[in-house]
């Protein structure tokens, strides 16, 4: 399935939102993801620009965007920031669940906890 088979609002079509000309994943000139959360947010880097430009889709319809680092927008999520959009905050206090992602058919995904935050 296309994207112009998907009937999406113009509120909810990132093309028109973000000025994309077409919406691709991993090309040039497409969207990358580099990161998904628990709650189902995807994280997308957008190629190409200047300044960080990161697009956060959160697990429905509604795409948010950031003109940030990974890093700055990582800190600010894990602080309990907005950071999918409007009132999509959430803390968990303790250390930092991670894992390491398979890199092969054969391995799976390994969990570790990262340092406590100290808040």
């Amino acid at each position: 399935m296309s994207w112009e088979e998907v009937d999406l609002d113009a509120d909810e079509d990132p093309r028109l939102l973000f000025g994309l000309k077409e919406l691709t994943f991993g090309t040039p000139d497409g969207l990358w993801p580099i990161a998904s959360t628990d709650r189902g947010e995807t994280i997308f880097l957008i190629p190409g620009s200047d300044t960080p430009h990161l697009l956060v889709e959160d697990g429905g319809v509604g795409w948010a965007e950031y003109r940030m680092s990974f890093a700055e927008w990582l800190y600010r999520y894990l602080i309990g920031e907005d950071m999918a959009g409007p009132n999509s905050s959430a803390f968990y206090p303790g250390s930092v669940k991670l894992e390491h992602r398979p890199m092969s058919a054969d391995e799976r995904p390994e969990p570790w906890d990262g340092p406590d935050r100290g808040m």
